[in-house]
């Protein structure tokens, strides 16, 4: 299938090449060709773009980020760094590449200008936050943003008509060595990545934050963060057993509902054809957008997967391309029309 999108394709700033390494080391089984990969904004993604019918790819800084520094100063002078250094790859080739921006979130009134400058100015779809911002003298706080002291960041992503994507980042400080440090091979994908995500977006529901900002629109990777595979659980507890209790008064609809209206699930690092369909039939192939997760995952397994799995070519069309030229309101970019 020609002219895919893909939005959750991780880059790095080439200056941090020592760390990038140092950190890849941890994951990585090639470090050498994941810091290659990804600290480059040019061919290489664009010749496996073109080997595999990937037509626009939305960038965004590698996790943890900007959330993993907690002295408030650092963390915005990063992010407008970031922000300026992609803005400029991004214009090189603006039919093949786009931006989320990059966020410091120590401050709600801080990010929502950062927000609005890089959407108004430098032309970018959005933001993507790597799950809590580190806080604190120590790192070892941890800022939500599923309280009222956020309404005006949410405001300002509803005014701007731009999502958010509500990515993992790694556990830190007393909750790693509490949690992780004895059990480090579920640091991740296999869990942890989940468990912080999952916990942070159903605590948005039910803080009211999608009752305030019904136009919000969050996106989720790695096929939801495990919330599909629960939501009739979820559901019955919330209606059932929560709301009797008080939930009613900050959480109004159902979990379904806001599925349907306020959030987003992406493919990326999740190639399973029985997975996918599970998801279609919980929330829906209108709601599902294709990512690769590039450069943790590669092109060809994401995209290989995605063009073989059995799919309506209607559904296809809608996650691979469709669903994601509606929310982001997107111009003509390469195969776009294919």
């Amino acid at each position: 299938m020609l002219g895919k999108v893909a939005l959750e394709e991780a880059f790095a700033l080439p200056r941090f090449q020592e760390k990038t390494r140092w950190w890849a080391g941890m994951f990585a089984t090639d470090v050498e060709k994941h810091v290659a990969e990804i600290t480059d904004v040019d061919s290489l993604r664009l010749n496996f773009a073109e080997r595999h019918g990937v037509g626009l790819q939305i960038l965004s800084y590698t996790a943890p980020g900007v959330q993993d520094i907690w002295d408030p100063k650092d963390a915005q002078a990063l992010a407008v760094e970031i922000n300026d250094y992609i803005a400029g790859k991004v214009k090189k080739h603006p039919d093949r590449f786009a931006a989320f921006a990059t966020l410091s979130m120590h401050d709600p009134h801080e990010a929502a200008q950062e927000l609005r400058r890089c959407v108004t100015q430098h032309g970018f779809l959005g933001a993507l936050v790597n799950d809590t911002q580190r806080a604190g003298p120590d790192g070892d706080e941890m800022i939500f943003y599923d309280n009222s002291k956020w309404d005006p960041f949410w405001q300002t992503c509803t005014e701007l008509d731009v999502p958010l994507y509500l990515h993992p980042r790694n556990p830190t400080g007393t909750i790693y060595n509490k949690l992780w440090a004895d059990r480090k091979w579920l640091i991740g994908p296999p869990l942890s990545f989940a468990q912080g995500v999952s916990l942070h977006v159903l605590g948005m529901v039910t803080n009211g934050v999608f009752d305030r900002h019904p136009g919000l629109q969050i996106i989720l990777g790695h096929l939801g963060e495990h919330i599909p595979f629960d939501l009739w659980r979820i559901n019955h507890w919330f209606e059932d057993r929560k709301k009797q209790l008080g939930l009613r008064e900050t959480c109004r609809k159902t979990i379904r509902q806001y599925f349907a209206q306020n959030l987003w699930i992406t493919t990326s690092g999740h190639f399973s054809t029985p997975t996918l369909h599970f998801c279609m039939a919980e929330v829906g192939a209108d709601r599902i957008l294709f990512s690769i997760d590039y450069p943790f995952e590669t092109f060809a397994d994401a995209c290989d997967w995605f063009d073989a799995a059995e799919l309506s070519e209607t559904d296809r069309a809608k996650i691979g391309r469709e669903n994601a030229k509606k929310l982001f309101k997107l111009g003509p970019y390469k195969d776009s029309s294919s």
